[in-house]
Parts: C-alpha cells; sequence; structure tokens
C-alpha cells in the first residue's frame, strides 16, 4: 500500500459461504490423503449447491484412500461448519465424485528421477507480503475483517448466538493517514441468520463483534456500520448461491493490498507450488519485515513445470528497505532451499495442517503445536540480521 492519505477496503468471508465450503472440503481430502501418505498427490476441486457436492480432481495417493472415505470426509467437513438445513444437509446431501489418477504425464515432470530433482507442479508465479500496520505484519483491513467473522463464528459454535446461521461476510474500510491506518470509516457485516430475527436484532447481536475487534476508538458513525443491508439473509450458503473452490484468493491472502499470482491453494498437496510457493514467499517478507530490513515487503516467486529451481526471486521493499534488494534476495535464497521439495521440508508441509486454513485467511495466524501454519514462524530473523550486520 501507498504513503499518503486514502480510504483502502477489504474483505472477508466465512466457512459458511459457499466458496468456502468447498475450500473446506477440498483441503480436507488433502489432509485425509496425506495423513495417510505424506507424499500424496492431490489437486481436488469442489462445486456445492443446493443440497449437492460434487467432486473432481486427480490424485496418487493410498488405496485406502477410496470413494466411500472421501465421501466420509466431504460430510464430516460440511457437518462441522454447522450445516443443517433443509436447503443443504451434511447427512442429506448428493456427494458426486468424479476424482481419478493423476496424469502420467505431469507425474514424470513432478516426480524426482535419477539426477533430477521434484520439479514444480506447474509454472506460474507466487507473490508473499508482510507490513508492520499490524502485531501479525498483515495488512489491518483484511486482518481485521477476517477476525470479525471469526468472532461470529464462536459465538455460533458455542451456541452463545444461536440466531446466527453459517454463511457470512464482512468488509472494512479505513483511513490511511501518511500511510498509516487510523480508523474505520464503513464496517459491512451481511450474516444469515434465523427466521425469527429481524435486521435490528440482527445489528445488535452483530455490532459488539465489531466493537471487540477495531482498535479501541477505530469504530465508525453509526450511519457507515451496514449490518444485512438487504434487510434479510435467511437463505444462505450453497442453497442461497453455488459455491466452487478457489474462487476468494484475495480474500485467502492480503485483501487485495499486495499482488497475487492467480493460482488457488485448496486442495492442492505441497508439492504444488501454487501453495507451497506463496506460503515460502509470505514466511520469507514476514522474516524480512520482521527483521527490521523494511517496513514492508513483497517477494514474487516463479517456476517452470519440472523445473525444481525458481526461475526468479524478486524482491520490493517499497523504498523502505535498509539493505540493497537483489542482496536481500541473494540472501534469502541462501537461508532456504526454494525449490519445491526444499519449501516442503523447511515448512514441513508434508503434513495434514490445511483444512484449518481453509477459512479466515492463510497468513497472520499463529503457527501451531503440530506444524499448522509454519509459514508464519519468523525463525529467519536472527540469520537475516547476521547476514547484514543488523
Amino acid at each position: 500500500m501507498r504513503n499518503g492519505s486514502y480510504l483502502f477496503t477489504s474483505e472477508s468471508v466465512s466457512e459458511g459461504h459457499p466458496d468456502k465450503v468447498c475450500d473446506r472440503v477440498s483441503d480436507a481430502i488433502v489432509d485425509t490423503f496425506l495423513s495417510h501418505d505424506p507424499l500424496s498427490r492431490v489437486a481436488v476441486e469442489t462445486l456445492s449447491t443446493t443440497n449437492r457436492i460434487v467432486l473432481a480432481g486427480e490424485v496418487r495417493g493410498p488405496s485406502e484412500v477410496n470413494g466411500d472415505l472421501i465421501e466420509q470426509v466431504a460430510r464430516h467437513a460440511v457437518k462441522e461448519i454447522g450445516y443443517e438445513q433443509d436447503g443443504f444437509h451434511w447427512e442429506k446431501m448428493a456427494v458426486e465424485n468424479y476424482i481419478h489418477e493423476q496424469s502420467a504425464d505431469i507425474a514424470q515432470g513432478v516426480d524426482a528421477a535419477g539426477n533430477k530433482d521434484e520439479g514444480a507442479g506447474d509454472q506460474g508465479i507466487m507473490f508473499g507480503y508482510a507490513c508492520r500496520e499490524t502485531e501479525e505484519l498483515m495488512p489491518a483491513p483484511i486482518y481485521l475483517s477476517h477476525n470479525i467473522l471469526r468472532s461470529l463464528a464462536e459465538a455460533r459454535h458455542s451456541g452463545a448466538e444461536p440466531g446466527l446461521l453459517p454463511d457470512a461476510k464482512s468488509q472494512v474500510t479505513l483511513e490511511y493517514v501518511d500511510g498509516k491506518p487510523t480508523r474505520a470509516t464503513s464496517v459491512v457485516v451481511s450474516t444469515q441468520h434465523a427466521g425469527d430475527l429481524d435486521q435490528d436484532q440482527v445489528r445488535e447481536i452483530v455490532r459488539p463483534h465489531v466493537v471487540n475487534v477495531l482498535p479501541e476508538g477505530w469504530m465508525c458513525a453509526e450511519e457507515d456500520f451496514y449490518v444485512n443491508p438487504t434487510g434479510r439473509f435467511v437463505i444462505g450458503g450453497p442453497d442461497g448461491d453455488a459455491g466452487l473452490t478457489g474462487r476468494k484468493i484475495i480474500v485467502d491472502t492480503y485483501g487485495g493490498a499486495a499482488p497475487h499470482g492467480g493460482g488457488a491453494f485448496s486442495g492442492k498437496d505441497p508439492t504444488k507450488v501454487d501453495r507451497s510457493a506463496a506460503y515460502a514467499a509470505r514466511y520469507l517478507a514476514k522474516n524480512v519485515v520482521a527483521a527490521e530490513l523494511a517496513e514492508r515487503c513483497t517477494i514474487q516467486l516463479s517456476y517452470a513445470i519440472g523445473v525444481s529451481k525458481p526461475l526468479s526471486v524478486y524482491v520490493d521493499g517499497y523504498g523502505t528497505a535498509k539493505v540493497e534488494e537483489a542482496k536481500l534476495a541473494k540472501a534469502l535464497q541462501d537461508l532456504m532451499d526454494l525449490s519445491p521439495r526444499g519449501i516442503r521440508e523447511h515448512l514441513s508441509l508434508s503434513r495434514p495442517i490445511y483444512a484449518r486454513t481453509a477459512a479466515y485467511g492463510h497468513f497472520g495466524r499463529a503457527p501451531d503445536a503440530d506444524g499448522g501454519f509454519s509459514w508464519e514462524k519468523t525463525d529467519l530473523v536472527e540469520p537475516l540480521r547476521n547476514a547484514f550486520g543488523a
């Protein structure tokens, strides 16, 4: 994001949003394969609509992960989200499975063989970003948007707010002064709700979740606080709109505050650089900012299918870098092997850690004890400072 004074907006969607239902199902299938065999290859897409889930894609993994188990996994994912509605119910929905074996042509390009290292699963460009707007080194608008919905979801799951239903969206607009966020100028929250609640009741249910998430004094004016602006949101989720895996890539990353290479994450095992290299780029950018070598940082990585090493590593410190960016790019490559295998091993990605990433952002989350969100660690801070005598 630039310097100066301006307004900037980011949105988030809840785990019950139709697209996020699909991301969750796809990632639950990835986790299932990896829990049986960490070297499984998975690329699974999900479509959701009224009382129906459709699965497609290609996999290579253990035979025990069969069609029956995959169906169970899909139903359990929908159940965990909380869908038990007439138009979308985890137990009553149809599950159509069109997943097939991985293409031999793709496999031979990606697999390690002889002197050939494991290659990238596809060509593409991936971006990572970090900045000092929040303690988690994330852009503030997307971080706040996620946390509003996470707070509402926790209240729904706990039973504290039984009138809330799974589908929801949020949008936060912040005013920046001299390049720094200072307050919210508007907040929009649309949440699915029980039919016996009116708009004013839903507004008061939502209000504390917004006020408690925003920094003190940041709440917008009452006329700029929009809750269910259409007046009613009872029919939601896949019954209200179809969903697809990978349609919320800006929600998944930086809310539009930084570039995106275009590839989605969910449904893909960690040999796919769409996912693993985007995690690596975030990891490196976060460590650069945490090491105080830049106030904000974008890193771009690029790959070719079947080729192990990145074709390019680009670092942009937006004029805030305290060292030469070309030297920084070299130092990062010295500290981390950016081949698909190197990323997977450095960040311990061949684990069943992905279903939890499917909603509320892949970045800005605390690393888990079991290796989840390992790309959020800042264990390169000291090596980076040492490399530049900082």
